[in-house]
This record gives structure tokens, sequence and C-alpha cells, in this order.
């Protein structure tokens, strides 16, 4: 399917934040590919989407498989007759003091949060040169700018995110492709909605504009970085936390 519209690749589209950047592209006008590991749960962001007058196609694909990975980011672009935005939000935790970190919750969580973006981009990057235009947003954290006690290899992975952004800022810059970082704070997520009442009021006492952030906050934000207009914005590091970690 050749289209003059941009594509748009989500990962971890299913769910959350995800969910909200694929709604949000959609209603921007980019037909946006749905990528994570449940077809179902996809295929109801694909109908919210249609719903609303948008286009989307569903790809269930295992990001801690490297090679499998790369190959449905390859085939997205063959399919499509191209790729334009990339945007790696998917991402999982497995919290734990650091001396008490197993080897395999160490690279776990390395491997999904950091390494499939790592993936994505390099599968990606010739689609984005051959069409003169890219746009790539890395979804990482405040855990990666300020760390976060018990979030070792949690805050490592999204750090690493923002060494990975810039280096491809520079890289790819020449090439009209851009790539940004969106570090969201405290989010109104699932993952979030667990965490005992103390800690959120503990939370809620260091945001300046005195509320919680929605994934449609980091949806525009994603919004703004994958635009056309966003041709003079890379390398960049967007903290979208409500004032929560301000210097």
């Amino acid at each position: 399917m050749t289209t003059d519209k941009r594509i748009a690749v989500v990962t971890g589209a299913s769910r959350g934040i995800g969910r909200a950047i694929s709604l949000r592209l959609a209603k921007d006008g980019r037909h946006v590919v749905l990528v994570a590991r449940t077809e179902s749960a996809l295929n109801d962001v694909k109908h919210s989407i249609e719903a609303n007058g948008g286009s989307a196609s569903v790809v269930a694909a295992d990001i801690s498989s490297a090679s499998a990975f790369a190959s449905a980011i390859e085939k997205i672009a063959a399919d499509h007759g191209r790729l334009d935005i990339l945007v790696n939000n998917a991402g999982i935790t497995k919290d734990g003091l650091a001396l008490r970190m197993s080897d395999d919750d160490w690279n776990s969580v390395i491997s999904t949060n950091l390494t499939s973006a790592f993936v994505a981009i390099r599968a990606a990057a010739r689609a984005m040169m051959k069409g003169k235009f890219g746009r790539i947003v890395n979804i990482a954290s405040t855990s990666g700018v300020v760390g976060n006690a018990g979030q070792a290899n949690y805050a490592a992975a999204k750090a690493g995110l923002i060494g990975l952004s810039k280096t491809i800022a520079r890289e790819l810059g020449g090439k009209n492709i851009t790539c940004n970082v969106v570090a969201p704070g405290y989010i109104e997520t699932d993952m979030t909605n667990d965490l005992p009442q103390q800690v959120k009021d503990h939370v809620m006492g260091l945001i300046a504009v005195k509320r919680f952030g929605i994934a449609d906050d980091i949806a525009a934000a994603v919004s703004y970085a994958t635009s056309d207009e966003a041709g003079f914005f890379t390398g960049q590091t967007l903290i979208v936390d409500g004032g929560m970690t301000m210097a």
C-alpha cells in the first residue's frame, strides 16, 4: 500500500501513553502502524482511530527479539512504500534496589527499553533516508534524567535513550531526519495506578502545576516533535513533568 500520507510507527501502542500517541498522530493525519505484542489489544486502538476518521494498521511483534523486530520494521516500510515517523514507546519495569537486582531483571529492562529502540532506528533509517524525511521520538522518563531509587535498570535504559538520541540526531541530521526524546514525569497510567497513596502524595508535592500528567500531555509533545514544522528541533530532551524536576 503506497500512500502520500506520512507513515508513523508507534511501539507499545496498545495502552496508556502509546495508545494516546497513536490516537493523536492519527488525528494529525498520519497513517499509524500500531506495534505491540498482543494483536487483540492493538485492534481496539485501531478501531478507536477508525471511528474518529483516522487510519491505522496492526503489527503484532515481540520487540525483545532483535532480528524479528528489525524484520517487522523493514516489512512495514516495504508494505507502505515509506516510513516517516518512528515513536519508540514500548517499555517495562522490573524495579528493585540495585544490590538485590538480578542479572535477568537488569538485562530484560535494558533489552526492552533501550536495545529495541536502537534496533528499530537502525531498521527504519534506510527508509527515512530514501524518503528524505524522518522524525524519530524516543519516550524516556524523568528517571533517566535525575535517577530514581529502586530503578537502576529502568533509569539506565532511559538515560541511554537520551545519549542514543543525541548521537542519531548528529548522524542523520543532514538527511532531514530528526531524533528527540520526550521524557514524561508522573503520568496517570496502568503502570502508576497501583503505587501506594503516600508515594502519590509525595510526588504531588513536587509538581508545580499541582496535578498529575495524563497520557494526552505526552501525545501533544510527540505531535510537535513528529510534525513537518519540527525540522530544526533535534537532539533535545523535552521533559513533560509539570515542573517536577526543575533545576
